[in-house]
Formats: C-alpha cells, sequence, structure tokens
C-alpha cells in the first residue's frame, strides 16, 4: 500500500500537538514528525514499517519521522467511536538540537533515534505515562512543556522497549518540500471528484510533465495510482463502519465505474471489497 502524506497542523503555534484518537482514525499514513501513542481503552491492530501487530490497552509506542503507520481500532458496537487513545505530534526541530547535543539529553537522543524504526514499550510504562499524556491535552504554557519532559523521563527511564519495523523509515526522506504536502492534502479533499494531473500540477506550479516525474520521484508512486490508493483508503473505511452498499461506495470514493473499483480496490487491498467487508461482520 502507499502511505499517504499528511501535515500535522499546529493551528495555536504550539511546538506540538496532543489530541484524543478515535475509533474512525484509520489509513496507512507518513509525516515528518514525531507520534507518540497511548493506547487507553483501545484495541486492534497497528503497521509500523513492515511490521503488523495487534495492540490492547495501555500500548505505548513512539514513531519516527516518515515512518509509514495505520490505526485500525476494533469497535464493540456500530456505535462506538469514544476516545481510546490519546496522540502527541513534534518535530525535532521544536525542542533543538543545541538542548539535545548536552549530556543531560544523551538518552533522549537515544530515543528519538531509535523511534526510526517505531519502538513499543510495555503496559506498564504506558500506565506510568497516562498521567503526563492526559495533562498535556489541557495545559498551556510552560506546563504543558513540563508535561511533555515527563513523559520523556518516563520513556527515557523504561527498563525496555523494542523495536516494531527492521527497516528504518520506508521513504525515509524527510518532506521538506511544500508543494508536495500541499498536493497530497488537496487529493486527500478532493478524491470523491475527477482530479487532472493539470489541476494539480497548478498547485504544484509546474507542467503536468514535470509534476509528474517530481511526484513519482518524491512518493515512488505515479500521481494516478496514489488517488486510487487514497479512493481505497476511504473504501476501507466505508466499508467497515458503515453498511453502504458497495455500489454506492463507489462513486462516493470518486470511482468512475464497478469494475474499475474491484480493479483498484483488489490491487490496493489485496482482496475484494466483499470479502474486506467480511472480515468485520463477524
Amino acid at each position: 500500500m502507499i502511505p499517504e502524506i499528511i501535515s500535522i497542523r499546529h493551528d495555536d503555534g504550539s511546538g506540538f500537538r496532543v489530541e484524543w484518537v478515535d475509533s474512525e482514525s484509520s489509513f496507512l499514513h507518513l509525516h515528518p514528525e514525531y507520534e507518540i501513542v497511548l493506547n487507553i481503552t483501545g484495541n486492534g491492530a497497528r503497521v509500523a514499517g513492515d511490521s503488523i501487530e495487534l495492540f490492547d490497552h495501555y500500548d505505548m509506542v513512539v514513531f519516527g519521522p516518515d515512518l509509514k503507520h495505520l490505526w485500525n481500532f476494533h469497535r464493540d458496537k456500530e456505535t462506538d467511536k469514544e476516545n481510546h487513545a490519546i496522540m502527541c505530534h513534534f518535530r525535532r526541530e521544536s525542542l533543538g538540537e543545541p538542548l539535545l547535543s548536552q549530556f543531560e539529553t544523551v538518552k533522549l537522543r537515544r530515543l528519538l533515534d531509535d523511534a526510526a524504526r517505531g519502538i513499543v514499550f510495555t503496559a506498564e510504562t504506558g500506565r506510568n505515562a497516562e498521567g503526563p499524556m492526559r495533562s498535556m491535552l489541557t495545559a498551556t504554557g510552560m506546563k504543558k512543556m513540563v508535561s511533555l519532559f515527563q513523559l520523556f523521563e518516563i520513556l527515557c527511564s523504561a527498563d525496555k522497549y523494542e523495536f516494531l519495523s527492521g527497516e528504518i523509515s520506508a521513504g525515509a526522506r524527510e518532506i521538506k518540500d511544500s508543494r508536495l504536502t500541499d498536493v497530497c492534502t488537496f487529493v486527500r479533499e478532493n478524491f470523491y471528484r475527477h482530479i487532472p494531473v493539470t489541476e494539480v500540477a497548478e498547485i504544484a506550479k509546474m507542467s503536468p510533465h514535470s509534476f509528474s516525474r517530481f511526484f513519482s520521484r518524491n512518493t515512488g508512486s505515479g500521481f494516478v495510482d496514489y488517488v486510487n490508493q487514497v479512493r481505497t483508503n476511504k473504501a476501507c473505511y466505508l466499508l467497515r463502519e458503515t453498511d453502504h452498499q458497495i455500489n454506492e461506495i463507489v462513486f462516493e470514493c470518486g470511482f468512475a465505474t464497478v469494475s474499475n473499483f474491484n480493479k483498484q480496490f483488489r490491487k490496493h487491498a489485496g482482496m475484494s471489497a466483499r470479502d474486506y467487508r467480511a472480515q468485520y461482520l463477524q
């Protein structure tokens, strides 16, 4: 599967963002931020690089920049959309290399380096981290920053953790070109309709030919294939979480014909849409 490239918004100008995650968050993606997630009541399956594992209560993980990942929360009932996990995003530069180069932060620097492969902690560490994670949801100013460093101290002092992925950041290059992020954001917001290459080329301020080469070079995928992956991700969500008919989902997700939908879904999901839905009807 081709991971979607997303941009984490920091609307308040803060150096890091903390929020609840609910059971509707599920598509393969990557971003240039570090991600710390504590699953308090959720369980399901997660992807991190080339790793696919089940997770349960107090699963505590850290993902490094550009490591593709996905959360697929199990739902006990159709109406279960409660907040299950707390997620924190931050960039390395928000901490600053002068700080990370000091002797006192050597363990933090090692933690951030190891996160390139994704790391998982014990449930005990997850329980210890719940306090500062919850505090960051509502704290502001220095109190919020203190809670972040309390979290770092807990993670750096953990007796053990394990690597999740055998690969280091599957696309492991920093996403520094805002044109790529702008295009991917545009696709996620407009996947339900026809998107001509000429239209996105204008967003990137390139000719269609130059844009196609630029996109393929930076994502390892052709633009049309990427759009079909985004549409398939949305179709997977609708198949899992709604009772919409497959014929309805085809057009909700921007596919022009049922036959094209079937072809693209099987290509990107590895099975038919009917078989995919059957997994979640038990």
